[in-house]
């Protein structure tokens, strides 16, 4: 690819792209400015070029926050590479900031030396006051670690859309179209994808006024002389097949589709728009045409009596929430437990506890997802790993919830649902058959020949009782949250019977140990330090062993997407181990369940600051715990 440089009075001069193996760059501006579209965009096409890649949406609470203040600051970042990553980047290597707000916000998290493009029309007077600001931070040696870049952002985009008809302060609202162009040409991303993504959303003057904004930063990238050159980030090696690029939310919704295909059961979801798990109540509502019902229901209460009364109908019953949705949800849950029905509570975790920090993300909920119930109510709990990834976990929860007729926890959390990467489609042939049979037929003989139906007549494997879908002949039988006796299912206050029914229930989940993978050690088996991570610490966890690793110092990393019950080896893989590190988005929940089931010394590596780790962060650590044993 060649792109041209056009100098006022001066011979045309090639610029040839200069070929690089991965860029990190984070678009940020106010929380109208559109940073949140400019990135998606920015993404989709370098999907579409091949790229592997991965992001992370950083946005307020606020439907509009304070306009230019650093609390009202919306960020995407995005990492593109050549080969294969996991992470959305450490530090950015660009740091596209819209306003001084947005400079204040972020301008930390650029590497030294790195490119910032800001917009310097936003950079006077009110602006910079309500950015903390006492002076220009343009016009001194405030920004001299960095290679800075002033675009009159807001002025070009205005005179862009002036031939239009557009008045300036309309043109305002397409300056990030002008920033996507400018930084597509300045990494080589062609912009016509964008322009027919744009000329399916927009209508009219707004299309107009965005595709010339667009075309307008591309254009300024070519002709202007404050770069030297462009950069390129060529297609990365994946194994072959058809891929897209797909968020957290999206992947689950589609596995929970999935499921019920594999399942041949329909789909019921209630739910109760909460952040940030709505997107999968949105995604659902669109494939009516795979048998899915999606009703949002008056509050979190009603959407999971909905999801569970659907089980008990012969539905694949799911409910959807966060953090204070798991809350009030607990009784159905536990009714769940003791009506013993599939029964699918996916929990999309945030920044808590009470209202919290609805838009950032944090792995606090596993103690309420383990011990949140009343009485001894044990189930299984599942924790989706990458945004690809939560289609396989949507599955295997469901799996899990049919075959052993439990409630089951699905835990994502805000990193996951709103990031993103490529995601290889899969072949549904490969997909496991995850149906179960209902019971057609009376189980069970009296005393006096008559035929009868047990609904707590147990399988011997597995423990779950027959699941008969309400009105089949001869199965007429009632369920409660009163105690039932095993077998008959009759209420039942006998002592005896509730110790039986409360071990049986306990036993049911500690066999669906035997029906999981076992945990397996990623790294140096024979080394001294072993990472035990959850959840979405699996992207840094793997960036930074990777980066220890070809440093020349062995470490050890175990992952688990099955955290209740664990893998039956655990233990003993873990023992085998000088130093156990948990990290862990929260303040080690994960960590003392370990140590108080295994006895082992493990340690936490904690973090809640509404952010995933870094990878240099957990690195740091892993050389800690090396010091740390030296010196003993």
């Amino acid at each position: 690819m060649t792109d041209t440089h056009s100098l006022t009075g001066t011979e045309r001069q090639d610029r040839q792209p200069e070929q690089i193996s991965h860029v990190v760059v984070r678009f940020a501006g106010d929380s109208g400015d559109g940073m949140q579209l400019t990135g998606d965009r920015f993404t989709s096409v370098s999907a579409l070029f091949g790229n592997d890649l991965s992001t992370f949406p950083d946005y307020p609470a606020e439907i509009r926050a304070p306009a230019g203040t650093v609390n009202g600051v919306s960020s995407f970042q995005v990492h593109i590479s050549d080969h294969d990553i996991t992470t959305p980047g450490d530090a950015p290597n660009v740091l596209v900031a819209m306003n001084p707000a947005a400079l204040k916000a972020d301008l930390h998290r650029l590497e030294q030396n790195g490119l910032l493009i800001v917009n310097s029309d936003a950079f006077e007077g009110r602006d910079l006051e309500k950015a903390g600001y006492d002076h220009n931070p343009l016009h001194d040696d405030f920004l001299a670690s960095y290679r800075v870049v002033e675009v009159p952002m807001t002025s070009l985009t205005q005179l862009a859309t002036e031939p239009l008809g557009v008045k300036p302060r309309d043109a305002e609202r397409s300056k990030n179209f002008f920033a996507l162009g400018l930084v597509s040409w300045l990494y080589s991303r062609p912009i016509e994808p964008t322009v027919e993504w744009i000329g399916t959303r927009f209508k009219d003057l707004v299309k107009d006024s965005n595709v010339a904004a667009l075309r307008a930063g591309f254009n300024f990238g070519e002709t202007s002389e404050l770069f030297d050159h462009p950069y390129q980030v060529k297609p990365a090696q994946l194994p072959p097949g058809e891929y897209t690029n797909i968020t957290g939310n999206v992947a689950l919704a589609w596995g929970l589709i999935a499921a019920g295909q594999l399942s041949k059961l329909p789909v019921f979801l209630g739910s109760y728009p909460i952040t940030p798990a709505s997107d999968i109540l949105h995604e659902l509502s669109k494939h009516k045409h795979f048998g899915v019902r999606t009703v949002q229901a008056e509050d979190e209460i009603a959407a999971a009596g909905m999801a569970l009364g659907a089980a008990f109908a012969g539905h694949l019953g799911i409910t959807t929430t966060s953090g204070p949705g798991v809350a009030l949800k607990s009784e159905t849950t536990s009714l769940a437990v003791s009506l013993e029905l599939p029964f699918v509570l996916v929990d999309v975790q945030r920044g808590g506890p009470s209202t919290g920090l609805p838009t950032k993300t944090e792995a606090a909920d596993l103690n309420i997802a383990m011990f949140g119930r009343h009485g001894e109510a044990p189930l299984p709990i599942v924790a989706a790993y990458s945004p690809a990834q939560c289609f396989d976990a949507a599955i295997e929860a469901c799996r899990l919830a049919l075959k052993y007729r439990t409630p089951v926890i699905l835990l994502s959390d805000g990193y996951l649902a709103n990031g993103s990467e490529p995601w290889l489609l899969p072949d549904p042939a490969t997909l496991p058959d995850i149906s179960v049979p209902f019971q057609t037929a009376t189980n069970h003989v009296a005393e006096d020949g008559t035929e009868e139906y047990w609904p707590y007549l147990r399988d011997p494997e597995t423990l779950a009782r027959p699941w008969a879908i309400p009105g089949t002949p001869g199965l007429q039988h009632r369920v409660g949250g009163i105690e039932k006796e095993d077998g008959t299912g009759n209420i039942s206050y006998s002592p005896a019977n509730h110790t039986k029914m409360v071990h049986l229930r306990q036993a049911k989940i500690d066999r669906i140990a035997n029906d999981i993978p076992l945990a397996t050690i990623t790294g140096d088996a024979d080394a001294d330090v072993c990472l035990l991570g959850w959840g979405s610490t699996w992207a840094a966890i793997d960036a930074a062993v990777q980066r220890t690793r070809r440093a020349g110092t062995k470490v050890a990393w175990i992952h688990l997407t099955h955290v209740n019950p664990m893998p039956p080896n655990l233990g003993a893989l873990l023992k085998s181990f000088k130093h156990v590190l948990v990290p862990e988005l929260n303040l080690g929940q994960l960590c003392r369940l370990v140590r108080a089931d295994y006895l082992v010394d493990a340690k936490p590596i904690t973090k809640v600051q509404g952010l995933p780790f870094t990878s240099a962060e957990l690195e740091n650590a892993i050389q800690d715990a090396l010091t740390e044993g030296a010196g003993k």
